[in-house]
């Protein structure tokens, strides 16, 4: 009997492992979802960054041009109210 005695021990600890076993394994699959929900969340944040990037490009360059234009009428402008004074200047 002690035989059957030590082998219901050894069920018993096989049935605790695999339920320990399992615990963790859920576990881990949880951790697996939130490292996978965060992920996403990386992911999307990254993609509106990358549109707000573009965006911001667009706006400077829009910006550069305007200041270009801005510069040139501004060089215009001050050139004739020069001029008269330099007739010769051309």
């Amino acid at each position: 009997m002690a035989a059957g005695g030590g082998c219901g021990e050894t069920v018993d600890q096989y049935r605790a492992e695999v339920e320990r076993l399992t615990q963790e394994l859920a576990e881990a699959n949880r951790e697996k979802i939130r490292a996978a929900e965060c992920g996403l969340v990386v992911l999307d944040e990254n993609q509106t960054l990358k549109h707000q990037y573009a965006d911001l490009e667009s706006e400077q360059e829009t910006l550069k041009q305007e200041l270009e234009q801005l510069q040139e009428v501004g060089y215009t402008v001050c050139y004739s109210r020069i001029q008269p004074f330099f007739p010769y200047s051309r």
